[in-house]
């Protein structure tokens, strides 16, 4: 992935079970403030519904700042809790700011929502193949024991029959002469 695709990739949490982007941080990729941002999502708040757009609630806005560590929240505009944007959101975003930066870095967003949702497929493939190959195994050891303890079974036979065919030594009597005669 090139690099501007990490630092976007870097900018997606996950809230709500959803993958999401930031006001603020969207703002910095293009390249303008954050009220901006707001300002547009409220001109036209009839395109942004909540599964394109929400604000984090009081817990969410609390353990995302633990997350992040900022020193000074005061400073870094973050008085109220941010605006999310599903993938949906951040494409209808583009469409409503109108700039060309707007437009570039939508398109890099979008590709990078691809690429991750690709990765994660290729993921829950792989841990299908995983488990796929873990059931082979043990079906294989299954029956590798089942023919062992067969194969044990037989030699012990083959073993008892041995031993019942080899003749014993018969009992020699001693030469001489014996009390018990």
């Amino acid at each position: 992935m090139t690099e501007k695709l990490i630092q976007i990739q870097n900018m997606i949490y996950e809230v709500r079970g959803q993958k999401v982007m930031l006001d603020r941080d969207l703002a910095e990729l293009y390249g303008v403030k954050t009220r901006i941002i707001n300002q547009a999502v409220k001109r036209n708040i009839e395109r942004f519904p909540a599964s394109f757009m929400f604000q984090l609630n009081e817990n969410e806005f609390t353990n995302w700042r633990s997350q992040i560590v900022i020193s000074n929240e005061d400073k870094m505009g973050l008085r109220r809790p941010p605006f999310a944007f599903t993938e949906q959101g951040v494409s209808m975003l583009s469409a409503v700011l109108h700039t060309p930066t707007a437009i570039a870095i939508s398109i890099r967003i979008m590709e990078t929502f691809v690429a991750m949702r690709h990765f994660a497929l290729s993921q829950s493939s792989t841990n299908e193949q995983i488990t796929e190959l873990r059931q082979l195994l043990m079906l294989h050891i299954k029956n590798s024991d089942y023919k062992f303890s067969e194969h044990d079974e037989a030699i012990k036979e083959i073993i008892c029959a041995l031993n019942n065919l080899i003749e014993k030594p018969k009992k020699t009597r001693k030469i001489g002469f014996h009390v018990n005669d």
